[in-house]
């Protein structure tokens, strides 16, 4: 099962022909962790070119990263609406239950394995702040979101997060839920030349601006009874942005 991931593309264009390509040769899974968009969760941009591209390229999912979130719920809505490939967000509540623009767990199947997927926005504001009852919006620990989706999937089923949090909260949302099978991380623009490990469960962050695009082929362990990594690699997509 091959996995590609990019994250915080921040409207860098140019990634479709080269990702075609890369999928072409070797099929696999395409998600993006977040921040593609120029707009943010304030600022709202009517035309957002990058969006054609994702699609173009077929990715199967993405995160909500700051920039395609916005505080005010029509918005979020408009931004979704202009996407043809799912939005996926499991910490984020709505607190006026509004109809979704977006799922909290996706399931995909790779070469006959359920892909289990979850998604991480970072926190705007923490629980029980004034701004709920304002936006509606409830922004749940990583940990406290994830644990209870991944803990119910099946064994022989992987589970892949989707993270917009940053890097520092991906190495605690790995100690805390060993379930995980892959985290495929944004936000904090680090770039790793190889997984990150906590335990057993591998953080891969593959940098901003479409330079890189992370390639992971993930096999089956029954001793284990988890996913493992055969392979990696940071290919690379696009030119660094002047």
């Amino acid at each position: 099962m091959r996995i590609y991931h990019t994250s915080d593309l921040h409207d860098r264009r140019g990634i479709v022909s080269r990702l075609r390509e890369l999928r072409a040769m070797r099929p696999g899974l395409l998600f993006d962790s977040g921040d593609s968009l120029r707009g943010s969760q304030t600022v709202y941009h009517r035309r957002e070119p990058i969006i054609d591209e994702i699609d173009a390229a077929g990715y199967d999912a993405q995160a909500i990263g700051n920039r395609e979130f916005h505080y005010l719920f029509p918005l979020l809505r408009a931004r979704a609406a202009r996407m043809h490939h799912p939005l996926v967000c499991t910490n984020l509540v709505d607190l006026k239950n509004r109809p979704l623009p977006f799922v909290p767990s996706l399931t995909l199947r790779c070469e006959g394995t359920a892909v289990h997927v979850l998604g991480l926005l970072i926190m705007q504001y923490p629980a029980g702040s004034s701004w709920e009852r304002v936006f509606g919006w409830r922004f749940l620990d990583p940990w406290e979101a994830v644990e209870p989706y991944a803990n119910a999937v099946p064994a022989g089923e992987a589970v892949v997060v989707l993270s917009h949090v940053g890097l520092s909260l991906d190495r605690k949302l790995a100690e805390r839920v060993p379930r995980i099978d892959l985290i495929l991380g944004g936000h904090s623009h680090d770039t790793l030349v190889e997984p990150e490990y906590r335990g057993d469960v591998p953080i891969v962050h593959a940098g901003p601006y479409g330079r890189f695009v992370s390639r992971t082929a993930l096999s089956y362990d029954a001793e284990r009874a988890r996913f493992t990594i055969d392979d990696f690699a940071l290919v690379p997509l696009l030119d660094a942005p002047a």
